[in-house]
């Protein structure tokens, strides 16, 4: 199975015949994992329509600088070029290239271009004579020395008749090339990693159990991200309602604290992180019914046990250059609470986050968390989608590997 790609690319589409293979392009993106924004120029909108693009990609098109519906509104050509985390033009046309080698900027693709930061690929689309012109030549080497990376064109049969280079290449050939650049050059690409998410339900009897609010999406979108950037990703998740998109994901499903703790130990030891992003019960029945008790029959307390804790034993049993990450979520007194977890359990770095905060912490798709780290003062982020918390903890953990 081929690694997901990075999760957002930047998607321009340039005035060409080949416009016309921009719709699989779109598609095979999407497939791969990824999140596409599609800039058009408007010379495209003669090849194929924003609908079919938009429709495919799940995004609306975008073409101009300016919102020309009198409201002022324009389309932020520097927050789109940041938002990306490679910008891809395909196909990208002889007059594009040129503009592009020579700093023109009239439109909004171009915009995104000079602002862009992130990696950026071109699929060259011409006929044979125009890519054999010496200026066409002339402006790909100096895009090339300012760090732009070409793929393709390919040999066949163009929009002329004529046979040669010149033909963009293909939407699946252009989907493994940008795999084999961005995750091949990854410091997640090979890494073992594991993690785990949602709750532990700690049977009462056959039928009732000791559970948590927990629905699992941090920790999901912790093995997503961690996948899309290349790792070989092992997820252990108690009982929850979702799936995991990305590829490169092993998937072990448990049901309790004791369930958990020996999927953990069977895996950990060959993990190169550790992300226990779980919310584990502490304690457990002790004596849990082999029937359902019902009501009327005596149950007039109820005795609990201390589960296992695993992140403990991760810690203690830890490999040298090991990376460890908690979770702690807390009701008062987060930071004071984190940093001795952080301290008693040995970890590299503990997400906290607390209920006092509004659009934080379980059934939520935001998440307001505090990165704690030995020895340095607390790091909090702002509220933000499950999504760009896991983006940025991977971040974060980047620079430890």
């Amino acid at each position: 199975m081929s690694a997901a790609l990075p999760r957002r690319i930047l998607l321009g589409v340039t005035g060409g015949i080949a416009a016309y293979k921009s719709a699989l392009l779109v598609r095979a993106l999407v497939k791969a994992g990824a999140e596409v924004q599609v800039v058009m120029t408007p010379a495209a909108h003669d090849f194929v329509t924003p609908l079919t693009l938009s429709t495919l990609s799940g995004r609306p098109v975008l073409t101009d600088l300016f919102v020309r519906d009198g409201s002022g509104r324009w389309n932020d050509h520097v927050h789109l070029a940041r938002w990306a985390d490679a910008l891809l033009v395909a196909p990208a046309s002889a007059n594009t290239l040129a503009k592009m080698a020579h700093g023109q900027c009239d439109n909004l693709l171009l915009a995104c271009f000079l602002s862009a930061t992130c990696p950026v690929f071109v699929a060259p689309a011409m006929d044979l004579e125009m890519w054999r012109d010496p200026a066409t030549g002339h402006n790909l080497a100096a895009l090339k020395e300012r760090g732009v990376r070409t793929i393709g064109p390919a040999h066949g049969e163009l929009a002329s008749g004529l046979v040669g280079e010149g033909r963009m290449t293909e939407p699946d050939e252009l989907v493994h090339a940008l795999q084999e650049a961005l995750i091949g050059a990854s410091p997640w690409a090979g890494r073992t990693v594991l993690v785990t998410a949602g709750p532990t339900q700690e049977p009462i009897d056959p039928v009732r159990y000791i559970g948590n609010r927990s629905s699992g999406r941090m920790g999901f979108a912790i093995a997503e991200e961690a996948a899309r950037r290349g790792a070989r990703v092992h997820l252990v998740t108690g009982p929850v309602q979702l799936t995991a998109a990305a590829a490169g994901i092993a998937r072990t499903d448990v049901g309790t604290a004791a369930e958990m703790a020996e999927a953990c130990k069977a895996i950990a030891p060959q993990a190169d992180v550790v992300v226990m992003s779980a919310a584990v019960a502490d304690f457990r029945p002790a004596a849990p019914a082999a029937r359902k008790v019902k009501k009327g029959e005596p149950l007039d307390t109820l005795q609990l046990e201390p589960t296992e804790d695993i992140l403990a034993w991760i810690g203690a049993h830890r490999r040298p250059g090991q990376i460890i990450v908690g979770f702690a979520l807390e009701t008062n007194d987060g930071v004071a609470h984190a940093r001795g977890k952080l301290q008693r359990k040995g970890l590299d770095l503990v997400v906290m986050n607390t209920l006092e905060d509004a659009g934080a912490g379980f059934g939520h798709p935001t998440n307001r968390v505090t990165f704690i780290a030995p020895d340095t003062d607390p790091h909090p982020l702002p509220l933000m989608s499950k999504s760009d918390v896991a983006r940025a903890l991977l971040d974060r953990l980047e620079a430890l590997l």
